[in-house]
């Protein structure tokens, strides 16, 4: 007699799983980021708060800010940099002034954060670790969207409390606020749909960084050739600026009486976002594992000699994104070259209030170029552009060194050392990167900017001074550098994230400082507040003891990087 076991049904725990991964996911990207997402939110509060006081204080009143606008849009490239003037009051100037510069800014922030947590898991291989567990593949991905989304809708409501305590419009607040986060999620989804089409974390980057720059030129293209309402001091985009999330969100128009405040134009960001994000839930869920859309190209069989050191495949990994920022800062040097001699022009051709006008530009760009900046306003102008610049080559050369912390991270530097390769050699192609590429995107600048003087009157002198301007820039991005080796020396692996936060509070205390009212305690502890001013087309009458003070701090810390990088032990992984 034989017993048979009737099959008993068996429960599908895969099925109830996922909804029980899903909330730790979303606590670990929440826990993991933590530093990063404060460093951003308080970014943006801060803008938001002290730009409806800096416009007070920078603009004048609302008379002389009429004057301001009636001007610029006269001035393409100046509406092309800033956007579609929305009206004199301070917090329509301050939009004016800040949104296509937030919009590139969370831009970044939510496609980075998107392939960080997609692509990037992918190749470091914990996506399929998670990938085995009951979470599945799809899980991870809606962890991410749910991390990205909610930080953008904090750092929209930061941002509307940022402009209530300025003064501005209550409803205009909160709409400003609404704009900004929405810009956000279109292109998290951007940066998640990047991630399935791209084979590297650092290749959807690179596609990621293209769209929200394209997004940021056709926006530009659309305000240039705008057309200006009855008023003169608002305008309407033209049609290229309705092809960027960051048009949409500008097109809102929060603090606009004349075109009214408009709330259907976040309905194409939210569209946007909410379709990528569909489509790479789609695609991550029918790709096998480490695939991509487009595929990567085969290298080659043998390597050339170039790649036979340190130096060569340090720059072999880094020569695109090089080339990249050379080619931004060719096309700023350009802008100010065209720019500076039109707004002169402009400034020199009014009548009414242009002495007004004149000396509240003036003080902006007083601001900008520096603690104690005087002379000419064409100086001024050209050493404030300048200093912009100067962000450009530091944000391209902390790059070089967060990139030698990845390959540590990551394992590749451990093979390169297995090599007959010493410690000092492999730390020093990255720092030498870092250096080549101030000294490329200053010189792309300063190219440009000579070609945008072509036409100008005394084209040698005004030839001298900007290669002079150019020439300033260099201490204070060298000691930069310096300083990021030395956390990478000494703390590993908070380099990625603790460079870009001193980076960002360089910029933000010894670029902004002047415009945001603080104190000069607190400039002098950005090397941007010791950059020389540049207001003549001699070296003889410019004040270069802060570059010699700046260049010797940068030989000594990086020295000091060195050896230490020399004896500590590998940190692998992140």
């Amino acid at each position: 007699m034989t017993a048979t076991l009737a099959p008993t049904a068996v429960r599908a725990p895969a099925a109830a799983q996922p909804p029980r991964t899903l909330l730790p996911l979303v606590r670990q990207r929440f826990r993991r980021d933590r530093v990063q997402l404060l460093a951003w939110i308080a970014g943006f509060a801060l803008l938001a708060s002290v730009g409806n006081t800096a416009v007070e204080s920078t603009y004048g009143t609302e008379a002389q800010r009429v004057e301001v606008l009636q001007l610029i849009q006269q001035t393409p490239a100046v509406l092309m940099l800033r956007g579609t003037p929305q009206g004199p009051a301070a917090d329509a100037f301050q939009y004016f002034l800040l949104f296509a510069f937030l919009g590139v800014l969370i831009g970044l922030m939510s496609t980075f954060l998107a392939v960080r947590h997609s692509r990037a898991e992918e190749e470091s291989g914990r996506a399929e670790l998670i990938g085995a567990t009951p979470a599945g593949r799809s899980t991870p991905l809606v962890a991410t969207v749910i991390e990205g989304t909610v930080l953008c809708v904090v750092i929209g409501v930061v941002s509307a409390l940022g402009y209530l305590l300025g003064g501005a419009d209550r409803e205009g607040s909160w709409l400003a606020g609404a704009a900004l986060a929405v810009t956000g999620v279109a292109f998290l989804g951007v940066g998640l749909f990047s991630a399935q089409l791209m084979r590297t974390s650092r290749g959807a980057n690179g596609l990621a960084a293209a769209v929200v720059t394209l997004s940021y030129v056709l926006r530009g293209l659309g305000d240039a050739t705008g057309t200006v309402h009855a008023d003169g001091v608002s305008m309407t985009a033209a049609w290229p600026s309705w092809l960027s999330p960051i048009g949409w969100g500008q097109a809102v128009a929060p603090f606009s009486p004349q075109t009214g405040q408009l709330l259907w134009p976040l309905a194409p960001g939210l569209a946007l976002g909410a379709v990528l994000v569909v489509a790479s839930l789609w695609m991550q869920a029918h790709r096998d594992v480490d695939s991509s859309v487009i595929p990567e190209r085969a290298g080659r069989l043998n390597a050339p000699r170039s790649l036979s050191g340190p130096l060569g495949l340090s720059w072999r990994m880094q020569r695109n994104a090089v080339i990249g920022w050379m080619v931004a800062g060719a096309i700023f040097g350009l802008l100010i070259g065209a720019l500076g001699e039109t707004m002169l022009k402009l400034v020199q051709a009014g009548d009414t209030g242009a002495a007004d006008v004149t000396q509240t530009l003036g003080n902006t760009l007083s601001t900008l170029a520096g603690p104690g900046a005087e002379g000419s306003f064409i100086d001024l102008f050209t050493a404030a552009m300048f200093s912009l610049v100067g962000i450009i080559a530091a944000v391209g050369t902390v790059q070089a060194m967060v990139r030698a912390r990845q390959d540590e991270a990551a394992g590749t530097a451990e093979i390169v050392l297995a090599a007959p390769v010493t410690r000092l050699h492999w730390f020093g192609g990255y720092l030498a990167v870092g250096v080549f590429t101030a000294v490329l995107v200053l010189g792309s600048a300063v190219l440009g900017a000579v070609i945008g003087l072509t036409r100008s009157a005394g084209l040698g002198d005004r030839a001298a001074s900007v290669a002079l301007a150019g020439l300033a820039q260099l201490p204070a991005v060298l000691l930069l550098l310096a300083i990021v080796a030395l956390v990478f020396a000494v703390l590993p692996r908070t380099t990625i994230w603790l460079a870009w936060v001193v980076l960002l509070l360089a910029i933000g205390i010894g670029q902004f400082g002047g415009l945001l009212g603080l104190p000069d305690a607190v400039r002098d502890a950005s090397p941007f507040s010791h950059t020389p001013i540049v207001t003549a087309a001699t070296a003889a009458t410019v004040d270069w003891s802060a570059t010699w003070v700046m260049l010797g701090l940068a030989v000594v810390v990086s020295a000091l990087a060195a050896v230490l990088v020399r004896r500590r032990d590998l940190a692998l992984g992140g």
